[in-house]
């Protein structure tokens, strides 16, 4: 019979430095927010569910959903009259046959308008049917405010998005490897072009690490971004913003001197031992399942909500669910994770004596059967 516990313990983290609180910047964007890529929190945000237009910061959804479809970034796609565009541009030849994995860098670094459409048909077969692909991403994204009309980012009334949702879609291109490896990069030489990164924060504000610009004159100035310090990365958006360079980084450095990322749970940590009955061994060892960095405040306190038994009964199997663990900062829940048990306990029951036995089967605790069984066992229990 397990007997569960649910207790609620409060855990007070506190900064290693105390500082006085920064106040928060005054930013000139009609949007803006500032989001912890790791859990999501966000710390800072302005408007930020306003439907705006988002200019070539749709490039990263264009981006996402082309790995996502075709892995291989070696495939050849060629150039078509049918995809020229205005605007920016990586300078595509009629008839040209680029990589997938080159038109990615022009698209990202150069913001080509002309590699976006050949990603999309290359890709889908149909640029419409490549928009609809990055629709449906979106939805998939929780980008509830979002509506794509095409793969460049160029003005139309049915292609907006929110400083918010941007920021969701900034942590997947993140968590993809090979868009996280290009939205870095400064510089390169691809498909014989020399492309130079159009985002200057990679230049400008240490610990940047991408990600995408835009800009039309409806739109004016857009910029997805995002930075590093230690074990924190923060993303940035911000929409019609002509201060932008200056509003990320001010943003930032709001971000990493008034927040710090703490481990709530550590994966294959031992919580704490639980007793065990019909075991020759006494305990076994409850772990963590997951990682839990959150960003909190040196003010905030964090309180666990502990669901565990006091005692559990043999045998235990290693990695099956022993309980969990919440964390809570006010009445929000910040974080979950099962605990596991970490070891295999084996059921070793003591053997009845005779006497026992014959007690039992008198008193209705074993029937005929089992008490011949016994005998014929050799005295020993079945």
């Amino acid at each position: 019979m397990k007997r569960f516990l649910a207790a609620l313990a409060v855990m007070t983290l506190l900064c290693p430095v105390c500082r006085a609180a920064e106040e928060v910047p005054a930013i000139s964007a009609a949007s803006a927010i500032l989001v912890d890529a790791g859990s999501g929190r966000v710390l800072y945000e302005k408007d930020a569910h306003t439907q705006r237009l988002i200019a070539s910061t749709t490039k990263l959804m264009t981006a996402l959903v082309a790995v996502e479809s075709t892995p291989d970034l070696e495939a050849v796609f060629t150039m078509e009259p049918k995809y020229q565009a205005e605007g920016s541009s990586m300078y595509l030849k009629f008839g040209e046959e680029v990589t997938l994995r080159d038109l990615l860098y022009g698209l990202l670094l150069a913001s080509g308008n002309d590699a976006a459409l050949v990603i999309a048909g290359g890709c889908a077969g149909e640029v419409e049917t490549f928009v609809e692909w990055m629709n449906r991403r979106a939805a998939d994204l929780g980008m509830e405010d979002t509506h794509f009309a095409n793969p460049n980012g160029l003005d139309d009334e049915e292609h907006y998005s929110t400083a918010y949702d941007m920021a969701l879609l900034a942590r997947a291109v993140l968590e993809n490897e090979v868009l996280a490896e290009i939205v870095s990069t400064r510089s390169a030489s691809v498909a014989g072009r020399a492309l130079t990164n159009h985002n200057k924060l990679l230049w400008r504000y240490e610990g940047c690490s991408g990600m995408k610009t835009g800009y039309t004159d409806a739109a004016g100035r857009t910029l997805v971004s995002c930075a590093s310090r230690g074990n924190q990365t923060l993303i940035c958006v911000t929409l019609k913003d002509p201060k932008d360079w200056e509003d990320h980084a001010a943003l930032f450095d709001y971000g990493f001197e008034n927040w710090s990322t703490y481990f709530l749970a550590r994966k294959g940590k031992v919580f704490r031992r639980v007793a065990v009955t019909g075991s020759l061994l006494p305990q076994v060892e409850v772990e963590m399942a997951d990682d839990l960095v959150y960003p909190l405040k040196e003010t905030e306190q964090v309180r666990v909500r502990i669901r565990l038994a006091d005692r559990v009964e043999a045998p235990i199997r290693k990695g099956a669910v022993a309980g969990s663990l919440t964390f809570l900062v006010g009445e929000e829940t910040v974080g979950e994770t099962y605990l596991l048990y970490g070891e295999d306990i084996p059921e070793n029951k003591p053997r009845l004596t005779l006497f026992q036995w014959v007690g039992r089967f008198l008193s209705g605790g074993e029937d005929s059967a089992s008490l011949a069984a016994f005998f014929l066992n050799g005295g020993e229990s079945p």
